[in-house]
């Protein structure tokens, strides 16, 4: 379908429904083979355009506060869970009018909003601080030393009285991990936490597990899944959100200009942005794929690639084609579909890239284009 983009205006995000399904069909069938329950971690993904494609497979949705919550809402029949730091008292009424699980960040939030959570009948749980790194990005790291992301044992047992009030625990730890590192995770967390998770009635392990990637140990995610329903006999959640649309999407983008070289590398400038429409190259940071390029050096002619931002650091990376770029060539960034639309901004003015759909038949129909008005919006 990639042969259709020339068609497309640019800069565009396309979400191929055949990519989306494969990785739902995964989840889908680890949910029945593990008796396991599958959200969709909207925070990643939230194109609601493929909500209804995606409920047929997955069981609910988990939100980070009170959009989130409404979105699913409004366009997903499923179980609609949330958790936030912190949630506001303005909001929690609408939260809890919407939400089957809220998940609290600390016993203060819990005392505080429990009574207006339980008297919509929620499910109440309680963000849990395993205290065990697997990662190595700080900014990606919940359990990293001055984290305020979940309750640390410590904390815990000073609460022990507030117990009751809770009916599950929620430990969210990884970040495009295998399932070794959730093993890893559950370990320190039972060695805390054992004596209390018997007398839950819900666990969600979070999400950053890389289930649809190629190499992903879904065995040994059973596995783990199975110990812990038969230990305490528990209902298991996972909120994924990265496996939902992991290689679902690029995003297409058109060479605006060449510059000459400096040091055998020319600058090329192009209509997207890694400040504006791929934020996660700048903050993780990373280099994202190009169809048919390679690293520097690895092919004939080297390039380095920024956006039309006004912003110095606004480089996508440096990459190598076998053919020299031209002014007006497509370039397609591969797997793009998360974290992208969610976190996309407006600096500079530039437009957000067009919102576009590509079904199993490869026809493209653009769900959304952005304009002045779009970004005018932002700031009235």
């Amino acid at each position: 379908w990639v042969g259709g983009i020339n068609k497309i205006p640019t800069p565009a995000y396309v979400i191929s429904e055949e990519k989306l399904t494969a990785n739902l069909k995964i989840l889908s069938a680890l949910q029945k083979a593990a008796g396991v329950k599958i959200l969709l971690a909207q925070k990643c993904f939230s194109m609601f355009y493929f909500y209804p494609l995606i409920e047929k497979y997955l069981s609910g949705t988990a939100s980070s506060g009170l959009n989130e919550a409404r979105l699913a809402a409004e366009h997903f029949h499923g179980e609609n869970h949330v958790y936030s730091p912190a949630f506001r008292a303005d909001e929690i009424d609408r939260i809890a009018a919407l939400c089957d699980h809220i998940v609290f960040n600390s016993f203060n939030q819990l005392k505080k909003f429990y009574p207006v959570a339980k008297s919509y009948g929620r499910s109440i749980g309680l963000r849990i601080n395993p205290e065990h790194s697997t990662q190595s990005h700080a900014i990606y790291d919940p359990c990293s030393p001055t984290s305020r992301l979940g309750v640390r044992f410590d904390e815990f047992k000073k609460n022990i009285d507030s117990i009751e009030m809770i009916d599950g625990l929620h430990i969210h730890t990884l970040c495009e991990q295998n399932s070794d590192a959730l093993d890893e995770t559950v370990d320190a967390f039972e060695k805390n936490f054992a004596p209390w998770i018997s007398q839950m009635k819900w666990l969600n392990l979070g999400g950053g597990h890389h289930i649809t990637k190629k190499n992903y140990d879904i065995d040994r995610l059973k596995r783990i899944i199975a110990r812990l329903k038969k230990n305490y006999g528990v209902e298991i959640y996972l909120e994924p959100g990265e496996a939902v649309a992991l290689d679902a999407g690029v995003l297409i983008s058109t060479v605006l200009e060449i510059q000459p070289p400096i040091d055998g590398i020319s600058n090329v400038i192009i209509d997207a942005s890694a400040a504006c429409h791929m934020p996660d190259v700048i903050e993780m940071p990373y280099r994202p794929s190009i169809k048919n390029s390679a690293r520097i050096g690895e092919k004939r002619f080297n390039y380095r690639l920024g956006g039309a931002t006004c912003l110095a650091g606004d480089v996508i990376g440096e990459y190598s084609f076998d053919r020299p770029l031209n002014e007006g060539d497509r370039l397609v960034f591969e797997d793009m579909a998360i974290y992208t639309m969610v976190k996309n901004n407006t600096f500079n003015g530039m437009n957000l890239p067009a919102i576009v759909a590509v079904d199993c038949q490869n026809n493209f129909e653009v769900v959304r284009s952005f304009e002045y008005n779009d970004f005018k919006m932002r700031l009235s």
